[in-house]
């Protein structure tokens, strides 16, 4: 119950702080100790849908469901449109890291 608390306060902050079409994922891990279960399944699928959630429990130790979360988070990701190579004003966008010409660098540094 702890950690379902410290994911709630965390996911509060997210929506609160993070970009509107932000994903989040809620993971009920541990999955493979059922017995030791501390959230029922229905009290946290409920969470999840209040607040726009993904959820699935998970097990780290046997990977049941792990793949599947990030699938699930990747097809929820907001589609891009792909980029030109200038911005406004015809400006390169990005860094350029080729190395300059000897002859164009600035000579302010040179002993």
């Amino acid at each position: 119950q702890e950690t379902f608390a410290r994911a709630k306060t965390w996911v509060k902050e997210l929506q609160r702080q993070a970009s509107p079409s932000i994903v989040i994922a809620l993971a009920g891990n541990k999955a493979d100790l059922a017995s030791k279960r501390m959230v029922e399944y229905e009290e946290a699928q409920a969470y999840a849908d209040d607040n726009s959630l993904l959820f699935m429990e998970t097990s780290a130790k046997t990977a049941m469901n792990v793949n599947d979360l990030f699938l699930a988070i990747a097809k929820k990701l907001p589609k891009n449109e792909p980029q030109s190579t200038s911005g406004a004003g015809g400006r390169s966008r990005g860094v350029d890291l080729h190395e300059q010409n000897q002859q164009n660098r600035s000579q302010c540094c040179n002993n």
